[in-house]
């Protein structure tokens, strides 16, 4: 009896051992607490019926001053096939959740597929990307993660000017796309009238970064997010038959909306 439990003793700490040591091997192992990462894709509007982006895989490079430090990949991605378009003017999609290690993260790389597509009229056109396919297209984040809190984090496509057609008829995917958290960030809100106008809608920093987005064609709502603290001029660049307008130094706080009076877009006399 003394026999079999020395032995069960012995296995017990031999398991232990080997647990120990593929915990401090593993992959995500730092000897630090863990965060919750949430990436969630967003998009501006744009005028195109679909806009179909192939995410493949989410990447993050975390700076931890070690041998732990490097590229990652996320193994919650949520892969598919995306219309950009469902996610506009207040709506997002949930594409990760995953515990990392407290630390730094510096930068993310968003890989696509090869099923990317534009729907213009009815018909649908292959979008290319060459580095996207490859490498992966690599968002400036420097997020730090701190020990059990929760760290959301948005990928925002400007579908309007991420799409480029080529003089021969073909269309190029040219992603332009930010990455903002809600806490550190504010948004201007409006609506536009007449909601025939429809414009397309930036806001412009003093520094000359812009975010833009599209007025819904039925409310003439529009939501400008994910902008830094400062003072923006919001432009406002209608259809045809409709004069341009500009709304100087809006005031924009982090965590807060700056709601605008209703915009009204004057018709060309």
């Amino acid at each position: 009896m003394i026999k079999i439990m020395r032995r069960a003793m012995l296995l017990a700490g031999l398991l232990g051992m080997i647990f120990w040591g593929c915990s401090k091997n593993s992959f995500f192992y730092t000897g630090k607490g863990t965060a919750t990462f949430n990436v969630y894709l967003t998009d501006a509007p744009g005028s195109y019926e679909e806009v179909l982006i192939d995410i493949r895989q989410v990447r993050v490079h975390v700076d931890e001053g070690d041998s732990t430090s490097g590229w990652r990949e996320l193994e919650s991605v949520k892969a598919g096939v995306y219309n950009l378009l469902d996610f506009t003017n207040h709506m997002d999609t949930l594409l990760a959740s995953e515990e990392l290690p407290a630390g730094h993260i510096s930068q993310m790389r968003l890989v696509l597929g090869d099923s990317n597509r534009v729907k213009v009229n009815g018909v649908y056109h292959d979008l290319k990307t060459p580095s996207g396919q490859q490498s992966g297209l690599k968002l400036n984040i420097h997020a730090d993660l701190q020990e059990d809190i929760d760290y959301d984090i948005w990928i925002d496509f400007d579908a309007c000017r991420s799409i480029v057609r080529t003089g021969n008829g073909k269309y190029i995917l040219k992603p332009v796309i930010r990455t903002y958290t809600k806490a550190t960030t504010g948004a201007i809100s409006g609506v536009v009238d007449p909601v025939e106008a429809y414009p397309y809608i930036m806001a412009v920093s003093e520094n000359k970064d812009t975010v833009g987005t599209l007025a819904d064609s039925t409310s003439g709502d529009f939501l400008l997010k994910g902008l830094a603290e400062g003072n923006y001029d919001v432009i406002f660049e209608p259809d045809s038959g409709y004069m341009k307008k500009t709304i100087e130094d809006i005031p924009v706080v982090a965590g807060v909306v700056t709601e605008l009076d209703t915009v009204v877009i004057e018709q060309v006399r």
